[in-house]
């Protein structure tokens, strides 16, 4: 077993594998937005401004409005658009609009 076979082996699987993903930009695609989805949800909690919070949040709805429409329910998909996405965080935005600053900061805070 030489350099050139051992070479070979690895230029092989490297272009099955791309194949592979070629042929399945589906799942490619699902498993990014899967990802992002998980980590928007992880940044709406441990996020320190209120605002990036629900930012995040936003994304999170949207990527699940995503996700509903790769699984071919379109009608589920535009109403979490348009409730979630479009009310909901409208009305958290709202909120966090008209809470005073100086209600959230520490005593050793400042502005």
């Amino acid at each position: 077993m030489g350099v050139d076979s051992v070479i070979s082996d690895i230029w092989n699987s490297i272009t099955g594998f791309a194949g592979y993903l070629l042929n399945n930009l589906d799942m490619v695609a699902f498993v990014v937005l899967a990802v992002i989805t998980i980590l928007s949800a992880i940044f709406v909690v441990i996020s320190k401004e209120a605002v990036h919070s629900a930012l995040y949040l936003t994304l999170t709805f949207v990527c699940v409005a995503a996700t509903y429409f790769f699984l071919e329910a379109e009608f589920i998909g535009v109403i979490q658009l348009m409730v979630y996405v479009g009310a909901i965080t409208i009305m958290f935005a709202f909120c966090i609009m008209l809470t005073r600053r100086t209600i959230m900061m520490r005593d050793g805070d400042s502005e």
